[in-house]
């Protein structure tokens, strides 16, 4: 079962090359304005009444990763968790709720209809089947806002080590719904990082979820590459190239590129729309210890979109 191509092989080379991709006008005007308009719907209409506030920071090399039960039990549902510069030092909000959130996830491809149909499409079988996927499975899907002022930053990291299988098949799709700038915070990235740079941590379960959640080492001899093996650059050469985007666009991010964004200190939110996708085919293991679980039926399948 297929899709309609819709990279060229300049892109797919492009893609295997660096470890990112942009793809321009992926979304139409239309569909952007109706996903910020559910947006906002999302934002001004959830409740604060029985939240337990709980703040999203990937920023802090070392910091304690977030891991309470309403961020582990958020796989299939549509949470809402704030940014912890919206607080005071006493613990309240200092500006509107709508304007306070870091992130809605993790399961919008699952609940809401508006990011369900623009997840689950034909485009996005054949990008992921383009790029040399066979059984590809949407497991989480987020807005990340990027507030204005106080949006922030998300130091280097990839994206495997949060939801890693057997060998590592993690990659992102990333989907602008506003300008992403140097000044309100777009991503950038290590181009090829990918193809020398192992995944050497996991982000795990602690004892079961008691515990939250936080970093486990995977053992030097047993590290997960899916690149190439190639050497990495001399020290000091490895140089952040940024990826400006505007609103419409796609960007592809492998599981193992090493990317990051800065914090927004301007006066203009940066919202996106982001789902992550792992390989379902025979060979790959996703294990009990990562903390986002399947629930009821399993992972979505990109390729029922290719049945409808």
């Amino acid at each position: 079962m297929s899709a309609p191509p819709v990279l060229k092989p300049e892109q797919v080379s492009f893609f295997h090359e660096n470890g990112y991709l942009l793809i321009e006008n992926a979304l139409s005007a239309s569909t952007v304005a109706a996903l910020k308009e559910r947006t906002r719907t999302l934002l001004e209409e959830f409740s604060l009444e029985g939240h337990p506030m709980t703040r999203f920071d990937t920023g802090k090399e070392g910091a304690k990763h977030v891991g309470d039960e309403y961020f582990l039990t958020s796989g299939d549902q549509v949470r809402f968790f704030f940014e912890p510069d919206a607080f005071d030092a006493s613990g309240n909000l200092t500006r509107p709720k709508e304007k306070s959130i870091n992130k809605i996830g993790h399961g919008l491809h699952e609940r809401d209809a508006a990011f369900r149909d623009m997840t689950l499409t034909p485009q996005n079988l054949s990008i992921a089947l383009s790029l040399g996927f066979v059984n590809p499975l949407v497991l989480q899907s987020m807005i990340i806002c990027k507030q204005p002022q106080i949006g922030g930053e998300v130091g280097p990291h990839q994206d495997s080590p949060f939801l890693f299988t057997d060998p590592p098949s993690a990659m992102g799709f990333w989907y602008a719904l506003e300008d992403c700038t140097v000044q309100n915070g777009c991503l950038s990235f290590i181009p090829g990082s990918h193809r020398y740079s192992p995944v050497t941590k996991r982000l795990v379960r602690l004892n079961g979820g008691a515990d939250g959640t936080g970093f486990i080492d995977i053992p030097a001899t047993n590290a997960k590459d899916v690149g190439e093996g190639v050497p990495p650059p001399e020290a000091g050469k490895q140089e952040y190239v940024m990826a400006e985007v505007k609103a419409g666009t796609l960007v592809v991010i492998h599981g193992s590129v090493l990317h990051k964004s800065e914090k927004n200190t301007s006066d203009k939110s940066r919202w996106i729309y982001t789902f992550h996708m792992i390989e379902g085919g025979e060979g790959y293991k996703y294990d009990e210890l990562n903390w986002l679980q399947p629930t009821g039926e399993g992972f979505s399948r990109l390729r029922d979109v290719a049945k409808q």
